[in-house]
């Protein structure tokens, strides 16, 4: 239940933790931030995290763990082979979501490697609600295709569908049958979808994705990496969840889903990953792929100090009170944006505040990538690192045309229980600057273009000279600030 402030005004999301440990931060000035991005390629990810006042670029691994999840890490149990570390995490598994079989992996990209590689092979198909990058591209480097079957809803920027990243239903019977059972590997249900904005799915659809699953004789795959902004969407937008333990929504989801896999990095607040089932035969036929490409079937690549923090951080997963702070500082965050009139992605969604950056920059072209321009500029401005998640972030065709994304945003991503409330009104105090000069940001173009995940290592320059421009209105209007 949300705690109300007695004068109106004062209303702001309410931090359920207190801060114990604290990391000193830097603020460069203007001007050395124009010189960082350009010698990053114009690539947030190429940046040095020291020279970050506020890193917005994800909430994957840099989210702060719990007082209980660094004191379970003391009593790790660091072995090779048969660890309790891992008999305790495999435990909590059966706890949380009631299944009995678990498969360990670094993170959710080698869980997704392991499913491509037992599932995917010439000519498949994987369905899914909305792609992920890592996730296509395991499936297409086997020469897999990716169909995505979000509802309309999912990619239109404002709306007040409370479950933008349901399935149309209806599609995915049809593809089904059009392409024939036998030639889908799987379907996959991202729950909520990344590239869209971290909108959710709702259980209804999940459910109703799961039986379509089941009346075909196609494998269901739950992608649980944001599950837990999912479930607070659910017991907050849907009614049937309302009075629903957070624990009957997991193992509900795990009773009707054939396979779940989840990065821990996201789910829990640790490192690590996991891929879960009630099905032997399905385990077993991921199984021998664990020792191939991630180690042995008690550790699976993860150190056992961030096992027993993942343990830790599945049973924190189930208290509402830690699944709200997500959700309640990111639409916090996009409601003074909006309110100001800059166009984000409504309703908020899970993992951050989305920036619908083709409304920002509107006369640029996709092949100048928009939200890379504006991912740049903030950095500039502000020395707030978010991520592109538009045309940059999708891959080329076969022939090498530009694939053109239905959405150019810029993700400012909020990790859990790292930013205080004066540092998010910081952000949108610099994005609402950056709105109203806009029209000095000018596009990008490729230096060095990579031929896969191109987004997390290739470099760009500007076309003209904007940011200089930009830095020079910055101090007009700054003066000496930083």
């Amino acid at each position: 239940m949300a705690v109300k402030f007695y004068r109106k005004e004062n209303q702001v999301p309410l931090e359920m933790h207190k801060v114990r440990v604290v990391q000193k931060l830097s603020l460069h000035p203007v001007e050395e931030r124009l010189k960082l991005m350009q010698q990053a390629g114009n690539n947030t990810f190429l940046l040095h995290n020291k020279d970050i006042y506020m890193d917005m670029l994800t909430d994957s691994g840099v989210n702060a763990m719990s007082d209980l999840q660094t004191a379970a890490m003391m009593q790790a149990d660091d072995a090779y082979a048969g660890s309790e570390s891992f008999y305790r995490f495999k435990t909590a598994v059966k706890d949380v979501f009631g299944c009995e079989y678990v498969l360990p992996a670094h993170q959710g990209r080698a869980c997704e490697n392991i499913l491509s590689e037992t599932f995917i092979s010439k000519g498949k198909y994987a369905l899914m609600n909305f792609h992920f990058t890592t996730t296509k591209a395991h499936i297409t480097r086997l020469g897999g295709n990716v169909i995505e079957l979000v509802r309309a809803e999912g990619v239109k920027p404002q709306s007040t569908e409370p479950f933008k990243g349901n399935f149309d239903l209806e599609k995915l019977k049809a593809t089904i049958e059009e392409v024939g059972p036998e030639n889908v590997g799987f379907v996959r249900v991202e729950a909520g979808t990344n590239l869209i904005g971290g909108q959710p799915v709702s259980l209804e659809n999940m459910l109703a994705v799961a039986d379509i699953c089941h009346n075909y004789g196609v494998k269901s795959i739950l992608d649980a990496s944001l599950l837990q902004d999912n479930i607070y969407f659910m017991k907050t937008r849907e009614a049937q969840c309302k009075y629903m333990e957070t624990k009957e929504i997991y193992h509900l989801l795990a009773d009707k889903m054939d396979i779940i896999y989840f990065s821990a990095r996201k789910l829990g607040f640790a490192r690590g990953g996991a891929i879960i089932t009630h099905n032997k035969e399905l385990n077993d036929r991921m199984m021998e792929f664990i020792p191939l490409y991630e180690g042995f079937l008690t550790y699976g690549g993860i150190d056992v100090r961030s096992i027993e923090a993942m343990t830790q951080g599945l049973y924190e997963s189930l208290d509402m009170e830690y699944l709200s702070q997500g959700p309640e500082f990111i639409a916090y965050l996009v409601k003074e944006l909006a309110d100001y009139g800059v166009p984000m992605i409504t309703p908020a969604g899970g993992l951050g505040a989305h920036i619908d950056a083709q409304a920002f920059v509107p006369d640029m072209p996709h092949n100048q990538y928009p939200a890379a321009a504006v991912a740049a500029a903030l950095y500039i401005v502000g020395g707030i690192r978010g991520m592109e998640r538009g045309t940059l972030s999708e891959q080329r065709e076969p022939d090498g045309t530009e694939r053109y994304a239905e959405m150019e945003l810029l993700r400012l991503g909020v990790p859990r229980r790292v930013f205080t409330l004066s540092q998010i009104k910081y952000c949108a105090d610099r994005v609402k600057w950056l709105w109203d000069n806009r029209q000095l940001i000018g596009g990008l173009r490729w230096t060095m273009e990579p031929p896969v995940l191109r987004f997390f290592y290739g470099t760009l320059k500007q076309i003209g000279h904007w940011q200089e421009d930009l830095v020079a209105k910055f101090r007009d209007d700054f003066g000496d600030s930083l």
